[in-house]
């Protein structure tokens, strides 16, 4: 059989039975796009968590209190663990040398009020090296000097989005008084934006020095968190170690596995986090492959009913000297058609449901090369798969048999 007449012979088929071949292709384009879309959203996560990590830093290390390891759990802990304190700080900044800058900070939750106006937003005490550890830029005023540390100053900078919340939009807020917790504190700047984050919004923030958060809001000298900016990437290793060593020797700790902190860098942090989403991804993409699977037994049924209303047909075409390859062939060549049509279909239904949850539900999503190669690599599978057998029958069937069939 030549192959314009298989592909001749093939789109009839599938045009005598336009209901029928619709709905298996249905099944199909169901399938393609749910696991394109699927596996953009898992993927567009994965971007969108990444970039965030970035943005918190260059070259960042976090020392978090607690004995846990790993990154969602460090982050579950922050603020229930009391084992770091500002001079844990300050013997960091001095004794390590292949650090640039440190910022301890102090953070937690508290009501922001300006004249009949409050939100609760988070308050965070820390220095003036902040700025530059944590990648933050200041819009209006100026950010907390080491001046205001030592001396316990009630000043305080405004993220966008709480300045936003309390004063209104474009309005100017230097000068002005607010009341955190209770307590009066001047605002002295305001941040440029870095946009919300999987891990808070960086705009929805309030900085405090960290002597005036200790003293009149946590009545306490822990603190949160110590981040610190490394040399340079490749230092990050060195300084992770030493930082390790520093600590557990001030606080008489013996042995890595007892200690009551934790050390991560950036790059670990993205390991975890990619992890995560990562078997995000996978797991929304398995379930979107179960409507491939469904899809691939409708094809099957399809075929095998084709098989059975054609059998005379079968049995006329290999008395005339048909072999069983091309009657094979003919039905494979129906069921991949139908298959390819809807998976290319299904790349554009996916690729616009993609772009429908960007633009609707604001979710980062990316469509990537592989998903649309797997969705190919997939129809050719499925029509090949689910068709060979219903093929092979109509290939099997006796010829006289076949005349006889009623």
């Amino acid at each position: 059989m030549l192959i314009t007449d298989l592909f001749e012979e093939t789109y009839f088929a599938i045009r005598t039975n336009k209901v029928r071949s619709g709905l298996t292709i249905l099944g199909i384009v169901i399938g393609i796009g749910s696991v394109i879309a699927m596996i953009s959203v898992g993927q567009g996560s994965t971007s969108s968590i990444e970039a965030s990590i970035q943005s918190m830093g260059s070259n960042l290390l976090t020392v978090s209190p607690g004995i846990q390891r790993s990154f969602s759990q460090v982050q579950s802990q922050r603020g229930s663990a009391q084992t770091l304190t500002l001079k844990d700080a300050q013997a960091i900044a001095e004794e390590i040398l292949s650090i640039q800058a440190v910022a301890p900070e102090l953070s937690q939750r508290y009501q922001i009020v300006y004249k009949g106006k409050n939100t609760n937003t988070q308050v965070i005490g820390t220095v003036a090296f902040y700025p530059q550890v944590k990648n933050i830029e200041i819009e209006q005023g100026s950010f907390i000097s080491e001046q205001n540390v030592s001396s316990f100053s009630k000043i305080a900078v405004l993220g966008p989005t709480t300045r936003d919340d309390i004063f209104g939009e474009n309005i100017n807020p230097l000068g002005q008084t607010i009341r955190i917790n209770g307590i009066n504190f001047k605002v002295i700047g305001v941040t440029k934006s870095k946009g919300g984050t999987g891990f808070g919004s960086q705009d929805d923030m309030v900085f405090i020095p960290i002597t005036t958060a200790q003293k009149f809001l946590a009545g306490a000298d822990y603190v949160s968190t110590i981040n610190v900016q490394a040399e340079s990437p490749k230092s990050m290793t060195q300084a992770k170690t030493e930082i390790t060593s520093l600590l557990l020797q001030r606080h008489n700790i013996t042995t890595p596995e007892l200690a009551d902190f934790s050390v991560l860098s950036q790059e670990d942090m993205l390991a975890s986090a990619s992890s995560i989403a990562d078997t995000l991804t996978i797991l929304l993409a398995s379930i979107a492959g179960i409507s491939l699977i469904v899809g691939g037994i409708g094809i099957m049924n399809m075929m095998m009913t084709t098989v059975t209303e054609r059998t005379r047909e079968i049995g006329l075409r290999k008395a005339i000297g048909a072999k069983r390859l091309d009657i094979s062939l003919q039905f494979l060549a129906e069921a991949v058609i139908l298959t390819f049509v809807g998976g290319i279909v299904g790349i554009i239904l996916g690729s616009g449901l993609a772009y429908g949850i960007t633009f609707f539900a604001g979710m980062a999503t990316k469509i990537s090369l592989f998903s649309i190669i797997l969705a190919f690599s997939v129809s050719a599978v499925i029509g090949i798969g689910f068709g060979y057998w219903p093929a092979q029958k109509a290939a099997k069937l006796n010829p006289i048999e076949a005349l006889r069939y009623e």
